[in-house]
């Protein structure tokens, strides 16, 4: 199977799974919400088991979710330690777990390649390939996701040496969830968005990080 097929295969999964959830959601509510959720729940649902988008075809565009305008985030945070030992802890990939919770493994492939898998929502999870396009000790650490993968995404990290020692880390991250702009809606309903984890993840990586350097 095919980098490509397993992908879709995993969209399917997800969206079919957010959809059934949405759908009994709304079926347990009442008003306008319990309408609209149902709805949106019946056309994940219908769009998983048929592989069939009619609000893309639609509008034009194919069903694949990498037709979506991508989504970017990014987010800073000041961190009280050096910026070559902020560095060297993220570009020890397999740390990044650590920091960030929507993460459940990173392994190294070779000097750039690394297999990422993440959570999803309602326990399920993704994974991809990406590759270290920019590399600068100290200074920054730039990626892309490479073909095949279920999260089209790419993205930095910055870090930004302060006159008082500390290290201003700046993450910028472009991404196309696996069910398009709607597919983000519903992970943001069930807590698996990208935007609020980062800022999150970073603020806690700074309380332990600096609670580490003190120890």
């Amino acid at each position: 199977m095919t980098n490509s097929t397993t992908g879709m295969d995993q969209n399917r999964m997800i969206s079919g799974a957010a959809g059934g959830a949405l759908l009994l959601l709304g079926l347990r509510k009442r008003g306008v919400l319990g309408l609209g959720m149902a709805a949106v729940g019946g056309y994940l649902a219908y769009r998983a088991a048929t592989g069939n988008d009619p609000v893309m075809a639609a509008a034009g565009l194919s069903g694949n979710a990498t037709a979506a305008k991508p989504i970017f985030v990014e987010h800073s945070v000041v961190i009280d330690r050096p910026a070559q030992a902020v560095y060297d802890f993220w570009r020890k990939l397999e740390n990044l777990p650590q920091i960030m919770s929507h993460l459940e493994s990173v392994t190294t492939l070779d000097e750039k390649r690394s297999r990422w898998v993440a959570k999803a929502p309602l326990g399920t999870h993704v994974e991809w390939e990406a590759e270290i396009v920019n590399d600068k000790p100290g200074q920054r650490i730039g990626w892309h996701s490479l073909p095949g993968a279920t999260v089209d995404n790419a993205g930095s990290v910055q870090f930004e040496s302060l006159p008082n020692g500390g290290t201003r880390v700046h993450v910028a991250l472009s991404y196309r969830p696996p069910a398009g702009p709607l597919g983000a809606a519903v992970a943001k309903l069930f807590g698996e968005e990208p935007s609020q984890q980062i800022a999150e993840d970073l603020q806690k990586f700074k309380a332990a990080f600096e609670g580490n350097a003190k120890n």
